[in-house]
């Protein structure tokens, strides 16, 4: 296990509310299961392009099983309520030598406010010094705000083999965008 399991990073929204980014960790699960409740249907399709409200047992163990090498999961939590609470996440995983996937999910709540961006910037800097060459996401073609956030950080669109969905890809080569 790299370094990365160890990663933390504080931040502050727009608005001021104080955020931590750190690595999702093995205790996090009913924290993350909680914050999945908390997002709505729509957000839910949006992330697994399908109805999803209930987990396997194989699924919940894929998500929860980061290795920090070829699948790097990172969470963002706020205070609420007097405890730090997830709001969001974001993962990568490695698909090819040089090149990951990325997805993302942010409680309902909370969207709209720079969290998904927050955690794309992450990724994009842990996956940079950790060798990638090229990050990619698919999209659902009608999530026109995960699209500009994807955007705004230099995605371009890639042909996709799936009609309802959008190929964005990052040439981490390539200068990003400030």
């Amino acid at each position: 296990m790299s370094q990365i399991a160890s990663y933390s990073a504080q931040a502050v929204l727009k608005d001021g509310t104080p955020v931590q980014i750190r690595a999702l960790r093995a205790s996090d699960e009913a924290d993350m299961l909680a914050a999945i409740e908390r997002t709505g249907p729509s957000s839910l399709q949006s992330r697994f392009f399908v109805m999803k409200r209930y987990f396997s047992e194989k699924e919940r163990a894929f998500f929860m099983d980061v290795d920090f090498s070829n699948h790097v999961a990172l969470a963002a939590l706020v205070e609420e309520q007097g405890r730090l609470t997830i709001i969001g996440g974001g993962r990568y995983v490695v698909t090819d030598p040089g090149r990951a996937e990325m997805a993302f999910v942010v409680v309902d709540a909370w969207q709209g406010r720079g969290i998904g961006s927050l955690l794309l910037r992450h990724l994009i800097d842990i996956a940079q010094e950790h060798g990638m060459q090229e990050l990619t996401a698919e999209v659902l073609s009608d999530n026109a705000p995960m699209r500009s956030v994807f955007a705004k950080s230099g995605f371009k669109p890639a042909r996709s083999d799936d009609p309802r969905t959008v190929r964005l890809t990052l040439d981490l080569a390539s200068p990003r965008p400030a």
